[in-house]
């Protein structure tokens, strides 16, 4: 990728290849000093060769047409070296000399692997997972114009210290919007969806080395916030006057209450919400993002909150349960909220979730496996991450105990 190097051409004859007074015609090709020679199949008279200019001196037509040959293989040789350039690292002779013999072997660079990813993974990833990864590569390439004034870089220029530079990049970057700087597992992010497009390069077998191979990610566990008890019921009965401020908490708490997220609730259809064999009903879906079958019982407070939509002309028009709404908008009304209901917590959609898990389900002693059924998890390891001691549940333990030892 770094062009800062000398690069020039000239045509030379092997004077120890003559024969019945010709000689070989060969390009002599140096980058940095170092040099590779080319045969171009011609051969041309000694006595009529100019060393100095690398050309045949006189006019007949015979040595115009062969200083013409001469000229073009000059430029194709230059066309060669730009090329290269551009798209790369520091080029060499003998570089130039495959590619403009034809026989260069593919070079894959980051932005070729990203690209390669994009396309075939449109087909498997949902959009909303996708992105991330298109967010990722303009970081990248930001970083790549800084580090190296170039627009992109040959895998087999990764290393150790690429990683750990553009880590660096990452925790030092300030965003000229309003965005704040990212955190720690917000870099470990990118840096996670650039070691899966450098394994997903070995696998192709563009790269032979992993770079990865001596660098240990750095997450940090985060307390899952939630509602507490006490807060989820001061929003529950907040009477809000405002339509739309009344609609965002009551999607909010139908999802304390059933634990969808944002992307699984604004999608809910009627045909969602079915009556089971046990008289109760319940919502029956697939999660947007891992397409696991979700099949939770409605709680009271949900079906309430259902009732209350029910024939909402604004619902209608999408053949939805609740009225359709973007993401930032929910978060940004849930800001508000939060203020008025006197909650300090950073409230965001994904809270709701967290919130039934914890304090509607495993707070009230609903077994871990069934809580982890009931989000559409995989593997139980990801509901533990939920699983945490409660103060409220330290205290039920530590008054039986109190009563065992009174």
């Amino acid at each position: 990728m770094r062009t800062s190097q000398s690069f020039g051409i000239h045509f030379t004859i092997r004077a120890d290849k003559v024969r019945d007074g010709k000689a070989p015609v060969y390009a002599c090709v140096t980058v940095n000093r170092k040099r590779c020679y080319i045969a171009l199949k011609q051969l041309v008279e000694v006595k009529s060769w100019d060393n100095v200019k690398g050309t045949l001196k006189g006019n007949r037509e015979e040595f115009k047409s062969i200083n013409y040959y001469l000229h073009e293989v000059r430029m194709a040789i230059g066309t060669c070296y730009q090329q290269l350039s551009l798209r790369g690292r520091v080029v060499n002779a003998d570089a130039i000399k495959d590619a403009f013999l034809g026989t260069a072997e593919e070079v894959h660079t980051l932005s070729s692997l990203f690209e390669y990813h994009n396309e075939t993974a449109a087909s498997t990833l949902k959009w909303s997972t996708l992105k991330h990864y298109y967010v990722t590569q303009r970081y990248l390439v930001k970083f790549i114009q800084m580090q190296f004034k170039s627009a992109d870089l040959y895998l087999d220029e990764l290393d150790y210290k690429f990683i750990y530079d553009f880590e660096t990049f990452l925790r030092n970057h300030k965003p000229l919007d309003h965005q704040k700087p990212m955190n720690n597992n917000g870099v470990m992010k990118h840096i996670i969806r650039m070691k899966k497009m450098v394994h997903l390069a070995i696998q192709l077998e563009w790269i032979s080395k992993d770079p990865f191979v001596n660098y240990k990610l750095k997450i940090l566990k985060v307390n899952r916030e939630h509602l507490s008890e006490k807060e989820l019921a001061t929003m529950e009965s907040k009477v809000f006057e405002i339509d739309r401020i009344d609609m965002i908490r009551d999607l909010f708490v139908f999802c304390c209450y059933t634990g969808l997220t944002y992307v699984d609730v604004i999608n809910l259809k009627h045909d969602n919400i079915v009556e089971a064999s046990d008289g109760e009903m319940w919502v029956r879906t697939c999660r947007q993002k891992t397409d696991i079958p979700v099949n939770t019982p409605l709680l009271p407070k949900a079906v309430e909150i259902l009732k209350k939509y029910k024939g909402n002309p604004r619902a209608a028009v999408t053949n939805t349960v609740f009225p359709v709404i973007s993401n930032q908008k929910v978060n940004a009304y849930l800001k508000e909220i939060a203020s008025i209901c006197g909650i300090t917590k950073n409230i965001t959609f994904h809270l709701a979730r967290h919130t039934f898990a914890t304090t509607v389900t495993l707070s009230n002693g609903v077994p871990i496996e069934t809580v982890s059924k009931m989000l559409g998890h995989t593997k139980i390891a990801t509901t533990q991450i939920y699983a945490k001691v409660l103060e409220k549940k330290i205290s039920e333990d530590m008054a039986a105990l109190r009563k065992r030892l009174a």
